[in-house]
């Protein structure tokens, strides 16, 4: 089984920015975790601060993967086009976020990708990766 876990704007700073919301750990040293753990799963890794390359990743693989852990992060709420792209693909989307984006900021409110995501998880931290993945099995 192949996922990719695909993940937007900023969240390359994680162990670095705002501690006391995204914890303390990089993406890095949890994707190694999660590779540990789901030894028996082809897991890939990709980051971009750039709404295009997300883009353009998702209809690369969109079409032969088993799954997509995706964390749009700030384009979560402003980006149509990879809502449409999500829509445009066979390959389904879970949208996780690491923090329960309810109890933030208003304008994160708002998903363009929960309407064509399988499922949403948001708040239990990195272990929202998990769980996304989890779903896959």
């Amino acid at each position: 089984m192949k996922i990719l876990i695909l993940n937007g704007p900023n969240l390359n700073l994680l162990g670095k920015r705002e501690p006391e919301i995204y914890g303390s750990d990089t993406f890095e040293d949890y994707f190694a975790k999660l590779q540990f753990k789901f030894k028996d799963l082809e897991l890939e890794y990709f980051q971009s601060n750039i709404e295009g390359e997300l883009i353009g990743k998702i209809q690369d693989v969109g079409f032969s993967y088993d799954g997509i852990v995706l964390n749009a992060a700030a384009y979560t709420h402003t980006s149509i086009g990879i809502g449409d792209a999500i829509k445009a693909v066979t390959t389904p989307v879970i949208e996780v976020h690491i923090s329960n984006t309810h109890k933030r900021e208003e304008f994160r409110h708002v998903s363009y990708i929960s309407p064509v995501a399988k499922g949403v998880i948001l708040g239990f931290g990195l272990q929202s990766y998990d769980l996304a993945i989890q779903s896959f099995l």
